[in-house]
């Protein structure tokens, strides 16, 4: 039986939701910008709430950013919410300009990310994001994988100052994180220690990531696994610790591996330089539930741990 097996899985849109009513009651500055997405983004209960701070602008997703950086710009704390596909894609010039360099208070909420919608098919996958975003100086970007760190992760970007990306995955996830986590961005969580080799993750695959070192443990191989919740900032330091702790390092993302995969190469190459292994989406995906494409991409606990072994060259 799996890690995930033995574990209620949850839908992460409940707790982004659920954090932003509490933080809607406590600031009346808090706004929610939407792409006629209020049913997918789940924000029904803060439109019942608050129905004067909710703000639809229809499918206009540029307009969308542009509307939440004006908003920004007249002292509210816009929360921009849309399907991540379309809020990245559509609307990369205003991210970059109206959010990144504009350096605002705002929020982009990014639902359904990576291959959520599955059989929708890539028109609708949002698995090019976190190479996009993490390119964008003065983004944080950050990938929770569980309710708890989304939870988290929704009341710190209202805290901060500056402009943040926050991707909350529709797919069930367990809880992963331990008891007492406290979200900071820039830091990776050690979930599990290993002397062999680390696996480094991020969103849904987390769980993914635990249950191939469950299988490898019981081969005789050591994986210390490691939740990457920020892509940018990344925590340098634990992808350093491990190189130079473990024979290599797997990373695994529900996204084109040059996002987590590609960020955590670029250390490795120039702070100490170990073997390698990049899990994740390749190319447009075929039709399919999101399970079967992370596994069809070797997402799965066996693609991940065949990985592993053969960095290790078992």
């Amino acid at each position: 039986m799996t890690v995930t097996d033995q574990k209620q899985l949850h839908d992460c849109r409940d707790a982004w939701v659920d954090a932003l009513v509490e933080l809607g009651e406590a600031d009346p500055r808090i706004v929610a910008v939407v792409n006629d997405s209020v049913g997918s983004s789940k924000l029904a209960p803060f439109q019942s709430a608050f129905p004067e701070r909710l703000v639809n602008v229809g499918i206009a997703e540029q307009d969308m950013v542009g509307v939440g950086a004006g908003l920004a710009n007249g002292g509210k704390i816009p929360f921009v919410s849309a399907a991540a596909c379309f809020l990245t894609a559509r609307a990369m010039e205003q991210i970059k300009v109206d959010a990144a360099y504009s350096q605002h208070h705002m929020v982009l909420v990014g639902q359904s990310p990576g291959m959520a919608y599955g059989e929708l098919g890539p028109t609708h996958h949002s698995i090019e994001d976190l190479a996009w975003l993490r390119a964008i100086p003065g983004l944080i970007v950050i990938v929770p994988a569980d309710p708890e760190e989304t939870r988290q992760a929704v009341r710190w970007a209202a805290e901060n100052p500056g402009p943040t990306f926050i991707r909350v995955s529709r797919m069930g996830v367990p809880d992963v994180n331990p008891a007492g986590y406290e979200f900071a961005p820039g830091t990776a969580v050690t979930l599990r220690d290993g002397s062999d080799v680390t696996i480094v993750a991020c969103g849904t695959v987390v769980t993914r990531a635990l249950d191939a070192a469950e299988a490898l443990a019981a081969e005789g191989v050591s994986a210390r696994v490691l939740n990457m919740p920020t892509i940018s900032p990344l925590d340098q330091d634990a992808i350093v610790a491990a190189a130079r702790e473990t024979a290599g390092i797997v990373t695994v993302e529900e996204a084109l591996t040059s996002g987590l995969g590609g960020a955590v190469a670029e250390v490795v190459v120039q702070r100490h330089a170990v073997p390698m292994r990049l899990v994740g989406v390749t190319d447009f995906a075929p039709t399919g539930t999101a399970e079967y494409l992370l596994d069809h991409f070797g997402a799965s606990p066996e693609g991940i741990a065949a990985a592993a072994r053969e960095l290790l060259g078992r």
